[in-house]
């Protein structure tokens, strides 16, 4: 089974359009959408929005229905001037910019655990390869930085890049990411960019939400067939 983790309700809508013999089921007061896609089972959901909610949603998936990978998708914004609206970016690793324990001595954006501290998760990278394979075009690979800050200024974006090397930033797959390596589950994130690093306002939101989903629907479509 692969996990779907979506920051959008459209792109759940979109993949249950794809589904034979779906069913949702819900915990958390999240709905789980299980099914099939051509010959790969499929469970997708809508985590909402922010880290939280993210890692909550990740931890629920892999106890409930063990997938043997989970991919996170949605949008973000670029953090690159390489980067513009509706390119995709597949993440190599993430990590969550605004972890700060700078003040006890630790790196920016570091995660202690009980066993060791890391600021990077990586994502997995025959996942990596296969979305690679599924983009038709305009695709980048890299960092992807995520935070529970909706990062609209350029110098804040420009600061997350020089500091981390991130192509781009949202708010939940540094957290998919955590959960998934803490559970020694193959993950990737996946996005489609809303706004580019000069022009932060992008278009109209819901317009773009739709051509997105649009997007990323088509690549996980495409991907879930090579599984």
């Amino acid at each position: 089974m692969i996990g779907i983790i979506c920051a959008m309700a459209v792109e759940v809508q979109g993949l249950k359009n794809l589904m034979e013999n779906s069913r949702d089921e819900s915990y958390a007061n999240m709905v789980f959408t299980v099914g099939t896609v051509g010959n790969t089972e499929v469970v997708a959901v809508e985590c909402g929005v922010g880290k939280v909610n993210a890692a909550m949603c990740t931890q629920i998936m892999i106890d409930r229905y063990s997938p043997k990978a989970v991919i996170n998708s949605g949008v973000a914004g670029a953090l690159s001037k390489n980067v513009k609206i509706y390119d995709m970016v597949i993440g190599t690793e993430v990590l969550q910019h605004d972890m700060n324990a700078t003040a006890l001595g630790d790196p920016m954006g570091e995660i202690t655990f009980n066993d060791g501290g890391r600021i990077y998760f990586p994502c997995d990278s025959d996942i990596v390869n296969k979305l690679e394979k599924a983009c038709d075009k305009n695709v980048f690979k890299g960092r992807i930085a995520s935070g529970d800050i909706f990062i609209s200024e350029v110098s804040q974006r420009k600061n997350i890049n020089n500091t981390f090397g991130a192509l781009a930033c949202e708010m939940e797959g540094g957290a998919v990411g955590h959960v998934c390596f803490r559970n020694n589950v193959p993950f990737c994130v996946f996005r489609v960019i809303s706004d580019d690093l000069e022009n932060s306002e992008g278009e109209d939101f819901s317009t773009f939400c739709k051509k997105a989903s649009e997007i990323s629907i088509a690549v996980i479509h495409r991907f879930l067939q090579s599984c």
